[in-house]
């Protein structure tokens, strides 16, 4: 496994990782030391390659071109780390993350078989018109595909285009439910197979325990994931918000990155924590106020919990937009989230008898799509 050092795109798939060290194989995973930790308790054994990305210091760019350099970057970097790990060593089979461009390059140079896992939805048909081609007239678009263009033509890629390089792959499985694809009727599925999220079978369908207060009628997780979660102000206003709300326990992550003392005043029907283990929570509680990240949003929907969405960067604007469309929650961006806003939709939210039937459904839908068991099934089949 080659991967990105992305908390939210490390997570999806370590529980493949787990399942396939547990049927006898033997699992390396190139990643930056940063998340070592999570990898080599999955039971890989952890291939160190520094990374680029800014992921100590949390500081992402708004700009979606600015933001692309970062991972081209990145993979300029890695990829000599890659070749001198695995030139010598090569894998019967190369899984990576989406984001992990050195991957692909180092896989076609060895001419070895290579299977995508995506953390988020994947291209469909018309993609390249509806988003890709918007994209391209962005400012510095047009400098940051002619350096991609110039490393590919030098890296040992075979696929040298940067459409189809960056494109949708040849194999993918979409850890992600399929309610939350995009056009989910145009996607190829002879070449992406939608698994769902990918949790610890031997857990399902209870996780690791959380105890809900003896004394709450109702349950609340605040949580806007591991990346765009420094938003001081926002917590702010759901303790506004929700702060002695009657009948309502608030369960409030604010990340590593936000002291508690920025917070101000707590209310007694709070608690507050750097994280929480949030699917364990999802499965006990009414509602749900999210960044819209497509992990997120995947636990919230097997859980079957009515969501809010405040949408904070990259994808998450078009996830919030799809879980409204699928009739379980309602859309807050972050400009518009005042007190009022944020209790007036959380009241509606659990009052509406079409997004408690609509969670049901759903929560059906992505328990049925394999998960675990399927990923590593379907990996297996193409090591035989």
């Amino acid at each position: 496994m080659i991967g990105i050092p992305i908390v939210s795109h490390v997570l999806p798939s370590l529980e493949i990782i787990r399942e396939l060290v547990a049927r006898g194989h033997r699992v390396t995973y190139a990643n930056d030391p940063f998340v070592a930790e999570p990898i080599e308790a999955a039971g890989a054994q952890l291939v160190p390659c520094a990374s680029k990305l800014p992921v100590t210091d949390n500081n992402w760019p708004d700009d979606p071109i600015a933001a692309a350099g970062l991972f081209l970057d990145d993979a300029v970097h890695v990829l000599p780390q890659l070749h001198a790990a695995y030139d010598d060593d090569p894998a019967d089979l190369y899984l990576y993350d989406i984001g992990a461009y050195a991957a692909r390059a180092l896989a076609e140079a060895q001419g070895r078989p290579l299977l995508q896992l995506s953390p988020t939805f994947v291209a469909w048909d018309g993609y390249e018109e509806e988003v890709a081609a918007h994209l391209r007239k962005l400012p510095g678009a047009d400098a940051y595909r002619a350096r991609f263009a110039d490393w590919l033509a030098h890296c040992g890629a075979t696929t040298t285009d940067v459409d189809a390089f960056s494109g949708p792959p040849a194999h993918a499985l979409a850890l992600i439910t399929r309610a939350m694809q995009p056009h989910a009727e145009k996607v190829d599925t002879d070449r992406i197979t939608f698994v769902g999220p990918c949790f610890d079978p031997r857990t399902e369908p209870e996780p690791e325990p959380w105890t809900r207060p003896t004394d709450a009628e109702n349950v609340l997780l605040i949580s806007l994931g591991s990346a765009y979660n420094h938003r001081p102000e926002f917590y702010r206003q759901c303790i506004a918000a929700y702060g002695d709300l009657p009948g309502w326990h608030v369960v409030l992550q604010i990340g590593k990155h936000t002291d508690p003392a920025e917070l101000g005043t707590v209310p007694t029907n709070f608690e507050v924590h750097s994280w929480v283990p949030q699917r364990a929570i999802l499965e006990k509680a009414d509602a749900f106020v999210t960044h819209a990240g497509m992990g997120g949003c995947g636990e919230g929907l097997r859980a079957g919990t009515p969501m809010i969405a405040v949408p904070q960067g990259a994808e998450q604007f078009m996830n919030a937009d799809r879980l409204v469309e699928l009739g379980v929650a309602r859309r807050i961006d972050t400009e518009d989230a005042t007190p009022q806003t944020l209790r007036a939709a959380l009241i509606d939210l659990v009052a509406d008898d079409e997004v408690a039937h609509r969670s049901a459904q759903l929560r059906a839908a992505a328990r049925s799509e394999g998960g675990t068991t399927r990923a590593a099934d379907l990996i297996e089949s193409m090591t035989a």
